[in-house]
């Protein structure tokens, strides 16, 4: 309460000019789905290297059970660029918007060589009725246990209406032919994020 208190008196205590524009920044940010500013997204990236996860490393391996009624598995798609992006939970409005980018755009990434994966916690019960509903022309993994989920670091403390809980935190990872993980997205903002996706590949052989 105490903090609360001198946080109002800071902010009636700041000028008319000042107050609109913390105002609007506070407003347009998420209103546009701006992404990190660099410097942020290198303190994330820098969690992920501490949990063994780095750029020019090589991706954990991983067996999972899929929408195609079979296991994929990393080593399986060697020799194929992939987009391994993870999503908290099927049919909520941001991983929905996100399924339907990538869906939307599947003709690039096919173009590109690529493979789009999606991940999350739901079962493949609900993964068939989110695929079957949006025409998702891609493969969704599930990884109820949450073991490739921790592995790749993005099992996260998250925080809503003031709650502390655990959930998966929307990443992606773009893994070269090699099997080595040239690209990490951390924190993604739906908008604009197939574009900057896209872009990484094509600095890729």
């Amino acid at each position: 309460m105490e903090s609360c208190y001198l946080l109002s008196r800071v902010f009636y205590g700041m000028k008319t000019r000042a107050k609109v524009l913390l105002i609007l920044f506070i407003l347009i940010v998420p209103l546009f789905g701006l992404n990190l500013p660099l410097y942020a997204q290198e303190n994330l990236k820098e969690e992920f290297a501490m949990a063994g996860i780095e750029e020019g490393k090589a991706a954990p391996d991983f067996s999972l059970p899929s929408t195609e009624e079979k296991d994929v598995t990393l080593s399986g798609l060697k020799g194929k660029k992939i987009v391994l992006y993870f999503y908290p939970k099927d049919d909520t409005p941001g991983c929905t918007k996100e399924a339907c980018d990538f869906r939307d755009n599947i003709a690039r990434f096919k173009s590109a060589d690529t493979v789009v994966l999606g991940v999350s916690a739901d079962s493949l019960k609900s993964h068939d009725k989110f695929r079957e509903k949006y025409k998702l022309p891609f493969t969704l993994l599930s990884d109820e246990s949450k073991e490739m989920i921790k592995k790749y670091g993005v099992w996260k403390e998250k925080s809503m209406y003031g709650k502390k809980y655990m959930g998966i935190e929307r990443t992606t990872f773009v893994i070269d032919k090699d099997g080595k993980i040239a690209r990490i997205f951390p924190k993604v903002k739906v908008d604009g994020h197939k574009d900057e996706v896209l872009e990484a590949l094509k600095a890729l052989k």
